[in-house]
């Protein structure tokens, strides 16, 4: 029964933390797997990680103290500490970008019950001198049977706290509990804390409007795969032109995925293989790397189908086929791009089958 008394109340969720412990470390396991298993299934919805944790013994009973016993205890009104601990499981999903965090709580939030949402990110925004971290947080309610627990079991709580944050958001939040002081403070610190979580928030918008224009980047590169294409063989004279003629990683990417429509290029890879390039050719451009892989495919192709016929173990993927592509196109500035026994296995092959006046199909 409730009371009046702290140190009884205290004793009694001290036995209710310690006795469920073995099943709240079970919920809190059922419920990072839902959660991550409902955000796998959106498309193009990436998340840097899930985690969960139970809120241990002490922090609850610092936080009941510091929110709850003091108004309680004013009205004379009896109490139990454990129905205020409303997160006594806590979920926290970590998305990469600012404009996903709602996109991330509307995948979680219809498979749950809405108990409170609080925005924090408004709330931070609404004031001006606030050091507190942003975020998004739900209170939601489950059911253990749908996250594939026994009903016949008592389950300790049937509630949890989802917070969902940026990576830049998170960062803050580790670092601010570790600022000791923020309140009654000098103006002076009060103002470089200020600074920081602005610095901090200026990092989350610029990530996202590099992102962005990533995107928009990709998306407007010049083509020079169509054959109408004849003014990517232009002489390049402005510095605009030659700007536009850069090879770089969209305008790659634009090229590449023109000949190898069903294959999934990966950004950190693309980086790395476009510095090769342009290590081993710095002065390339982007209409010159189109017309030699364009030039030169065709023949390298059937090398391919000759080559994974002797060797079904090994992978000729389309980055081998644009290093071959490149070699046969220059075999004195792209040698680098095949080892000394891929050249000599395929030179031995175009020494049969290449055409004997360009060594090349067109």
């Amino acid at each position: 029964m409730p009371s009046r008394d702290f140190e009884l109340e205290q004793q009694a969720f001290r036995a209710f933390h310690q006795a469920h412990a073995a099943e709240l470390s079970t919920l809190r396991q059922a419920l990072q797997k839902r959660i991550a298993g409902l955000l796998a299934a959106q498309p193009g919805l990436r998340v840097s990680k899930v985690e969960g944790r139970v809120k241990q013994l002490d922090e609850c009973l610092r936080k009941f103290s510091a929110k709850y016993r003091q108004a309680l205890e004013d009205q004379n009104q009896p109490y139990s500490i454990q129905p205020h601990i409303t997160d006594l499981l806590g979920l926290r999903v970590v998305c990469l970008y600012e404009d996903e965090i709602w996109k991330t709580a509307e995948a979680i939030r219809p498979n749950f019950g809405v108990i409170e949402i609080t925005d924090k990110i408004a709330k931070v925004e609404g004031t001006d001198d606030s050091f507190g971290y942003k975020g998004l947080h739900l209170d939601l309610a489950f059911s253990p049977v749908e996250l594939g627990l026994s009903p016949d079991m008592h389950w300790p709580v049937t509630q949890f706290e989802l917070q969902v944050r940026t990576i830049i958001q998170d960062s803050w939040s580790v670092l601010d509990h570790q600022i000791k002081y923020k309140k009654s403070i000098p103006n002076a610190l009060k103002r470089r804390i200020n600074v920081l979580s602005a610095l901090f928030e200026l990092a989350d918008r610029e990530f996202r409007q590099i992102r962005d224009e990533t995107d928009a980047a990709l998306h407007s590169a010049l083509d020079d795969t169509a054959p109408e294409g004849a003014a990517s063989e232009l002489p390049v004279a402005s510095p605009e032109a030659q700007a536009k003629a850069e090879l770089n990683a969209f305008t790659f990417l634009k090229i590449a995925n023109h000949f190898f429509k069903d294959f999934a290029f990966e950004p950190s890879k693309v980086d790395g293989f476009v510095e090769h390039i342009k290590r081993w050719s710095p002065q390339i451009t982007r209409p010159e790397f189109n017309v030699i892989v364009r030039e030169k495919i065709g023949l390298v192709k059937r090398y391919k189908q000759y080559f994974e016929e002797r060797h079904p173990q090994l992978s000729f993927n389309p980055y081998t086929v644009i290093r071959h592509c490149l070699y046969l196109g220059d075999k004195v500035v792209f040698a680098p791009a095949l080892r000394r026994s891929a050249q000599e296995a395929f030179d031995a092959w175009l020494a049969e089958n290449a055409p004997p006046d360009k060594g090349a199909e067109g």
